[in-house]
C-alpha cells in the first residue's frame, strides 16, 4: 500500500471512528403495558434515532471499516450496494462523509422516501427487477473499478459480536437494572441475518448461566429464512419479493446463520400492517414494518408464557421511523392495492391491549 492510501485509509477509519463518538447509544423504551400483564413486559431498543434513522446505520458503519481495513475500498473506490433501502441510505451517509461515490442497486418499489434519503446523502440510485440487485450490484462494481459492499454476504462477519458496543452488548448492559434484566426473548427479524448472527452469538458467548435468554426470528410472507431454518437447504428460492422492506429474503442469505436462532415466527403481512397502525396509537409514533412484524412475535411470546405463567421480558428492535413509508404501509390505497385486510388483526391487538387476551384471525 502507497503512503498516501495508507494516510487516507488511516483518516477514513479515524472520521468514521468520530462520527461513532459523537452519537449516543440508541435508547430502550419500556412499553406501557396492559393492566392485566403486569409481571410480563415489552422493550424496544430504538434504533431509529441513528444519524440515518435506521439500525441500518450500525451495519453500514462496519461495512465501511470491514471494507477499508481489508483493502477493498480507497480514496478514489465507487462503493456498490444491493439493498431494499435502508442501508443504502446508511451507507451514503458513510459514502459521502469519506468523500465516495456511492450508487444503491434496489428493486423497482422501492419506497420514494428512501430513494430521496440516498439522494440527500450525494448516493445514486440504480432501480432494478428484484432478483437482478446482485448480479447488478456485481456488474457495476467490476465496470467502475469499484467495490461491492455486498451486506448478504458480510453482515454476520463485519461486526465484532463479541462486544465493542455492538447492539447485543449494548443492549444486555440497559437492561442490566430493570426488573427482569435478562429477557426471556429478544425477536429479531432478519433481512441479511447479520443482526440475529450478532445477538445470538453474543447470548451463547456470554453464557447467562441459570437465566436463559433466547432469540427468536421473525419471517414475513415472500421469504425463505423460516424455511432454511426448519430444512436446511441452502438452495431455496421465491419468486416474489417481500413486501415488508428490509426483512425476508428470495434466497438464502450467507449471513444467515440458522444455528444461532433458537426459533422462528412465520408473521401474515396483514398482521405486520396492523402491528404498524396500533404501534401508531400505542407509542404515539410511527414505526417501520419489521417493527411490526416483530411485534406479533413478541405477543405471541409473552401469550405463550403468560398462559405458562412464567413472568418475563422480552425485547424486540424499534429497526426504524414510518415516515419512510407514508406512501405505503400508512397508504389505506397501497394496502387494498395489495389485498391486505388488516382490521382483523388490529381489532385482535386492540383487544391484546384492552383486556389482556390474544386470538389471532382466522
Amino acid at each position: 500500500m502507497s503512503t498516501n492510501r495508507c494516510r487516507w485509509v488511516a483518516e477514513a477509519i479515524r472520521a468514521i471512528d468520530a462520527d461513532f463518538n459523537r452519537s449516543a447509544d440508541t435508547h430502550l423504551i419500556r412499553v406501557d403495558m396492559p393492566e392485566a400483564w403486569q409481571g410480563w413486559q415489552i422493550y424496544l431498543k430504538d434504533e431509529s434515532i441513528h444519524p440515518t434513522g435506521s439500525l441500518k446505520h450500525r451495519l453500514a458503519r462496519s461495512l465501511f471499516l470491514y471494507g477499508l481495513s481489508n483493502g477493498w475500498i480507497g480514496p478514489d473506490t465507487p462503493i456498490i450496494e444491493a439493498s431494499s433501502g435502508s442501508t443504502a441510505v446508511s451507507e451514503a451517509y458513510f459514502a459521502r462523509l469519506l468523500g465516495l461515490r456511492f450508487i444503491a442497486v434496489m428493486p423497482q418499489g422501492t419506497s420514494r422516501e428512501k430513494i430521496a434519503k440516498i439522494a440527500f446523502y450525494g448516493g445514486e440510485s440504480h432501480l432494478v427487477a428484484p432478483g437482478e440487485i446482485y448480479a447488478e450490484s456485481q456488474r457495476l462494481a467490476r465496470e467502475l473499478g469499484g467495490h461491492y459492499m455486498d451486506q448478504f454476504t458480510y453482515a454476520e462477519r463485519a461486526t465484532d459480536w463479541r462486544g465493542n458496543n455492538n447492539i447485543a452488548e449494548s443492549l444486555f448492559a440497559q437492561m442490566a437494572l430493570e426488573p427482569q434484566p435478562h429477557p426471556r426473548w429478544v425477536v429479531v427479524s432478519a433481512g441479511t441475518g447479520g443482526t440475529a448472527a450478532t445477538i445470538g452469538r453474543y447470548m451463547r458467548y456470554r453464557c447467562f448461566a441459570g437465566c436463559p435468554t433466547e432469540l427468536c426470528v421473525v419471517d414475513p410472507e415472500n421469504s425463505v429464512f423460516a424455511d432454511f431454518w426448519e430444512t436446511r437447504d441452502c438452495g431455496l428460492t421465491t419468486d416474489r419479493a417481500s413486501r415488508i422492506e428490509g426483512i425476508g429474503r428470495p434466497r438464502v442469505e450467507p449471513s444467515f446463520l440458522p444455528s444461532v436462532v433458537d426459533r422462528m415466527e412465520r408473521v401474515p403481512d396483514a398482521a405486520s400492517m396492523a402491528a404498524v397502525r396500533f404501534l401508531e396509537d400505542w407509542l404515539g409514533r410511527r414505526c417501520g414494518g419489521s417493527t411490526g412484524t416483530a411485534l406479533i412475535g413478541v405477543v405471541r411470546l409473552l401469550t405463550e408464557m403468560r398462559r405458562r405463567d412464567e413472568q418475563g421480558s422480552v425485547v424486540t428492535l424499534l429497526c426504524d421511523g414510518g415516515e419512510r413509508y407514508a406512501d405505503t404501509y400508512f397508504n389505506d390505497d397501497w394496502l387494498a392495492a395489495e389485498g391486505l385486510d388488516i382490521d382483523p388483526w388490529l381489532a385482535a391487538l386492540e383487544r391484546w391491549a384492552e383486556v389482556g387476551e390474544w386470538e389471532e384471525p382466522a
